[in-house]
């Protein structure tokens, strides 16, 4: 896949998918603006990419900060083609001790700032006749999470929500609209949340026996960004070792 002249915009991208993905749509030619929440780690994460990378610092949740995201990027870049939406609030607290504060929390961040993001882009998008939303969900929002709390399983379902809704309307102007949902990937965050022993006894359990890779989902996000996918839109792609069948 080749994405030269393209600009693509990845929120979470510090670390774990959302770092393989920018790594590899850099590799394979586009621009990257790299979203992370302190100015520091962005400007690490764009340094390390190189030359066509772009450091757009913010917390997603604040006032503003989606569209000044966009904002950046076009002024850097010229357009935006491609956004991925990846950053997320993914704690295993239990239903007993969630409170109301942490649950819209993780909706801010996972489905709201979405939304607002969708909104920023779709303007330039629009005025190109053509771009590719991508909504990082996950298996818990098709079924239930392994380790997430009851916020990151309804969060994550309504991002699907979001998808279907957003792709209905957006098509005619040559914007797709897809979703990936993960299972578990062997990420920062999973080694975070479970212990080896935890991770090692469910990677057993699937039909693919291992925890995926970063890049394994990174391949397939850029598959759905590519020229290749332009008939598929609000569809929502498993990537979990077989361990949810939909």
């Amino acid at each position: 896949m080749d994405f030269t002249g393209r600009v693509v915009i990845i929120t979470g991208a510090a670390r774990g998918l959302g770092r393989a993905c920018a790594a590899r749509f850099h590799e394979q030619g586009a621009s990257v603006a790299v979203n992370v929440r302190d100015q520091a780690r962005a400007d690490e994460v764009a340094g390390a990419l190189g030359a066509r990378a772009l450091a757009v610092p913010g917390d997603i949740t604040a006032d503003g900060i989606p569209a000044e995201i966009v904002r950046k990027t076009l002024d850097r870049f010229g357009r935006v083609d491609i956004l991925v939406n990846n950053a997320a609030h993914a704690r295993s607290t239990r239903f007993e001790q969630l409170d109301a504060e942490e649950w819209r929390l993780a909706l801010e961040t996972n489905m709201t700032a979405p939304f607002l993001l969708m909104k920023a882009a779709l303007p330039a998008m629009k005025a190109q006749s053509y771009g590719r939303i991508i909504n990082i969900s996950s298996s818990a929002g098709r079924s239930v999470s392994t380790l997430g709390g009851a916020h990151y399983t309804a969060s994550k379902t309504g991002l699907l929500g979001l998808t279907r809704a957003a792709a209905k309307e957006l098509g005619r102007f040559g914007v797709t609209v897809n979703a990936i949902c993960p299972g578990m990937i062997d990420t920062e965050l999973t080694r975070e949340n479970a212990s080896d022993e935890l991770l090692a006894r469910l990677a057993a359990s699937y039909p693919v026996p291992r925890l995926g890779r970063p890049l394994e989902v990174a391949d397939l996000i850029c598959f759905v960004a590519s020229e290749a996918a332009g008939f598929i839109t609000g569809a929502s792609f498993n990537i979990t070792g077989g361990d949810l069948m939909l």
